[in-house]
């Protein structure tokens, strides 16, 4: 015989304020995957004895949310992670005793309320140094020609599993270029957010494959995340 099974404290009401944590992942922490970083988020927001909100329902745990995951390698200093706890406290209360509980290579920038919504976010920007197996005045001259072209097809996988060629020149926008050194500099412009991501490793991947050149070493870092009419998503 069947029974109506009430989810736990489903008719208790539990006072929620939302944070929003601006943070940096940098140095070694670039290398934890998206879905490491979280579980390793939600082990420092217990160990902060912050009154941190559970969801409700059958299975209650601590309620984070990032709006975008950072491509595995790459720096930032302005990550996103939306949390809610059941009380009303300080950002500067908030920020401390959060920040105390990470470890090397995460750092939390900043705690505010939030004011725009996730769907909001349409594009990020990255600083790009490239060095090939040629000259950074050589490996500029070949971006700046990547650039130019009508097209730049990559392949895509569909759920379906076949693969399509699709044209990432229009996604693409160049704020800088130049060569330092043996280096070439890229400032970058890509789409993020619910609608469309753009990956920085397949612009670069696409540019190396189309010239021949080796990847000898990179360095990527997200330096803003925008909303539509341009201003900082944070």
């Amino acid at each position: 015989m069947a029974q109506n099974i009430t989810p736990k404290l489903s008719t208790l009401i539990i006072e929620k304020f939302d944070y929003r944590a601006v943070y940096a992942k940098t140095g070694r922490a670039r290398y934890i995957s998206h879905l490491d970083f979280m579980r390793s988020m939600q082990r420092i927001i217990k160990r902060s004895k912050l009154p941190v909100w559970h969801t409700q329902g059958f299975n209650p745990h601590v309620y984070i949310m990032f709006p975008l995951a950072l491509p595995l390698g790459t720096d930032s200093r302005v990550e996103i992670m939306d949390f809610a706890l059941t009380e009303k406290l300080s950002c500067e209360q908030v920020k401390k005793q959060l920040g105390e509980k990470c470890p090397e290579g995460i750092e939390i920038i900043s705690i505010s309320q939030p004011v725009h919504k996730h769907t909001e976010i349409k594009s990020a920007q990255y600083q790009v140094r490239l060095r090939t197996n040629v000259s950074g005045e050589e490996s500029l001259e070949k971006f700046t020609e990547f650039m130019q072209l009508d097209k730049i097809e990559i392949e895509k996988r569909t759920k379906k599993k076949t693969v399509n060629l699709v044209d990432i020149k229009p996604h693409i926008t160049l704020l800088g270029a130049r060569a330092q050194d043996d280096e070439l500099l890229l400032d970058l412009q890509l789409p993020a957010g619910n609608d469309f991501n753009l990956n920085t490793n397949v612009v670069i991947d696409a540019f190396l494959e189309r010239y021949g050149l080796q990847c000898e070493q990179i360095y990527i870092l997200r330096t803003k995340i925008l909303l539509q009419n341009g201003e900082d998503f944070t």
